[in-house]
């Protein structure tokens, strides 16, 4: 790192002190059909507060007509029937949220995200039915849960479709919803239900028409189907090709989030949550020399770089919720000082106060270097951090703006019963 660097955070950086010093990088959002916010983790409170208030002032003020998050379609779901009112059973944001009961629970089942829901749920009650504001999951994980959703749902309506369904179901049955089982079977003892699952996609596909309803249910039923049908895929993959199953989930994502924007029409625009490596652009990082894409790649090559801003976020410090495996409990752990070297240490070096950096024609030059920037995930050990949590980035191509808080918390949990498989 070069005191070059730092100089050029120092002259082209905004501060940050209160959410009206956010207003600048709202502006600079003019015909964009999707906003991408990252984030450097999955377990810290700033970012899930900024991310909200940015996402409030964009469908405010920009119209924006739907937010998309890295989670669980199923329990997403009952998020958006609250909000616009389809749901007569919670009470609250609260108790919508005990719906995200399958690890890792407190990416969505946190303090943080109760202001958020309410304020949705205020403001799509005063709006007609086509301007209310929708809250989708786009994630690949759901595959016993998007079963579960699609029988239940043929079932109530005695579509001739829940015999295909059914027999569906019945092919995953012996793996007691357990996706690596299944993943091991397909892969190796070609004793999976690739076949099953795609003649059910294409029927429902055929009768989609039958489905339509004022609770999108077409919608709802349409990515249940195909959450089926790519998470098959995901874990059919995952236990040979783990790069992969990374792009497996990645275009997923794309094709829910298109699935989403055709049904708000001609006027949809997406606000998308994800982690920082799912958001900013896989070609500015050595992802790509590993094959690798992502979303922020994939839609700015279908949309036109110029119909996407995508904002970055990290950290110099903190506290952070992660689990030091993978499925067990999460704890509030230490996040260390950034890398000496790394992108978030010169930030730091350049003044400790929260900022932000927005990339355009006239300073992009001075943040084109590679260098590392930090990524924690679900799963993290501080004490290894310098082993894998940078990925080498030019960050000018990898985002539009990138927003650094200094000093983190870590997010709230609610208590909420896991289901154990």
């Amino acid at each position: 790192m070069t005191d070059t660097l730092i100089e050029a955070i120092k002259n082209h950086a905004n501060a940050i002190h209160a959410t009206e010093d956010l207003i600048p990088l709202i502006d600079e959002i003019k015909d964009e059909q999707f906003v991408l916010l990252g984030e450097s983790s999955h377990g810290t409170s700033e970012f899930y507060k900024i991310r909200a208030e940015l996402s409030k002032k964009l469908i405010v003020e920009k119209e924006f007509t739907f937010l998309a998050v890295e989670g669980d379609w199923p329990a997403c779901q009952k998020i958006n029937r609250y909000i616009k009112g389809f749901d007569q059973v919670h009470k609250n944001a609260r108790d919508v949220l005990k719906s995200f009961n399958r690890w890792p629970t407190w990416m969505w089942a946190n303090e943080e995200m109760i202001d958020l829901i309410e304020w949705l749920k205020d403001y799509n009650h005063k709006q007609s039915s086509d301007k209310k504001v929708g809250f989708y999951g786009i994630d690949i994980y759901s595959l016993w849960e998007s079963m579960d959703e699609i029988i239940r749902y043929l079932e109530k309506i005695n579509s001739p479709d829940r015999e295909a369904a059914k027999k569906m179901f019945s092919c995953f049955e012996p793996f007691n919803r357990q996706p690596e089982k299944y993943g091991v079977s397909a892969a190796f003892y070609s004793e999976g239900c690739h076949d099953e699952v795609i003649k059910l996609l294409t029927e429902i596909r055929l009768n989609k028409n039958q489905y339509v309803d004022s609770e999108e249910s077409r919608l709802n039923l349409e990515v249940n189907a195909l959450i089926t049908a790519n998470a098959e895929n995901y874990y059919r993959t995952m236990v040979v090709d783990g790069n992969e199953s990374w792009n497996i989930r990645d275009r997923h994502m794309v094709e829910v989030i298109n699935k989403i924007s055709g049904f708000y029409g001609s006027n949809a625009k997406g606000i998308i949550w994800e982690h920082n490596t799912h958001v900013g652009d896989a070609r500015a990082t050595d992802m790509v020399d590993e094959g690798i894409v992502n979303v922020g790649q994939l839609l700015r090559e279908q949309k036109g770089k110029e119909n996407l801003f995508i904002i970055g976020f990290g950290t110099h410090h903190g506290t952070v919720i992660a689990a030091d495996q993978w499925g067990v409990e999460f704890e509030r752990m230490i996040t260390p000082p950034a890398q000496i070297g790394s992108f978030e240490d010169a930030m730091h070096k350049a003044g400790a106060d929260d900022k932000f950096i927005h990339f355009n024609d006239k300073n992009n030059h001075l943040f084109n270097q590679k260098i590392g920037h930090r990524a924690i995930g679900v799963v993290y050990n501080p004490a290894h951090e310098h082993y894998g949590n940078y990925v080498p980035s030019v960050m000018s191509e990898r985002y539009d703006a990138f927003i650094y808080v200094n000093f983190t918390n870590a997010l709230n949990p609610l208590k909420v019963e896991r289901v154990t498989l």
